[in-house]
């Protein structure tokens, strides 16, 4: 006799092996299958090549419940500059005061193409591949945009954000806003860029001066052409991770196609938000 376990942390299967594997046992029911690990960061072809989602900015904390308690601190005027003395930089007027914040569910969807789910290493190539990328895309809006149940606050659109204009060629208005940034006490450690605006880093040399400074650039279309965010990341927020993620195969009635649902379970501290600036190409 040969068992099959079930691998929920994915240490020998991938995601769409799991649920291949969840699949071949029921042919004819829906499947749920419940992993411990967060999806977003399973995507096979992120191990081979360079490209940071949001997340990838972020710091991260393992939770184990909700609500989660965090501090966030106020500064006493969003234009503030520092001076050479430490009573005249922005940071000694913090206020600092007790938060919280929840956790959600962020979904991606997907038609299984006809016959796919009869064969188990095509479901899971389909699934890794295909799947959880949209997944990875999903979560990108929301950590930038706000998740639509309203729990998640959005990276950019939280009011506490400063703002700037750029005003000259694209290297002199990242460093401009780097040192903006750095007014606050912080250390500019990311960007978030529309691939528009990424490419041209790349071919005027700037990504790899950034490269050579610690500064990730995150490429995603779920920020506008004309929009650059720039931050402080890893002090500025924190990615509320407990490791839960869910792969659904639902059978449909009639003619409809079955679906795939990948869902993750995140939530956003944002202690910082002064330490995230949004400028505007």
């Amino acid at each position: 006799m040969r068992l099959l376990w079930d691998d929920p942390a994915l240490t020998s299967r991938s995601a769409g092996e799991e649920l291949a594997h969840a699949v071949a046992g029921s042919p004819k029911s829906d499947v749920t299958v419940r992993l411990r690990v967060s999806l977003p960061s399973t995507f096979p072809l992120a191990k081979t090549r360079p490209r940071y989602t949001v997340r990838h900015l972020l710091k991260t904390a393992v939770v184990t419940g909700e609500p989660v308690r965090y501090v966030r601190e106020t500064p006493a005027a969003a234009d503030a500059v520092s001076g050479a003395a430490y009573r005249d930089t922005p940071e000694a007027g913090f206020t600092p005061r007790l938060c919280s914040a929840t956790l959600t569910d962020l979904t991606a969807r997907m038609p299984l193409p006809d016959g796919v789910g009869d064969d188990p290493a095509l479901l899971a190539m389909f699934t890794d591949h295909r799947v959880v990328v949209r997944l990875c895309t999903v979560e990108n809006e929301a950590l930038l945009a706000g998740a639509a149940d309203g729990v998640l606050p959005g990276l950019l659109r939280h009011p506490g954000v400063r703002r700037a204009h750029a005003s000259g060629s694209l290297a002199d208005d990242v460093a401009r806003a780097a040192s903006d940034v750095e007014e606050m006490g912080g250390s500019c450690d990311g960007i978030v860029a529309h691939p528009s605006v990424y490419w041209r880093m790349v071919t005027s040399g700037l990504l790899a001066r950034l490269a050579e400074v610690g500064v990730r650039v995150s490429r995603t279309r779920m920020i506008a052409r004309e929009e650059m965010l720039l931050g402080d990341f890893r002090a500025a927020a924190t990615l509320l991770d407990p490791a839960e993620s869910t792969l659904r195969l639902v059978r449909a009635a009639g003619d409809a196609p079955d679906m795939i649902e990948a869902s993750v379970r995140v939530g956003l501290a944002l202690h910082l938000p002064q330490h995230l600036l949004l400028m505007r190409l």
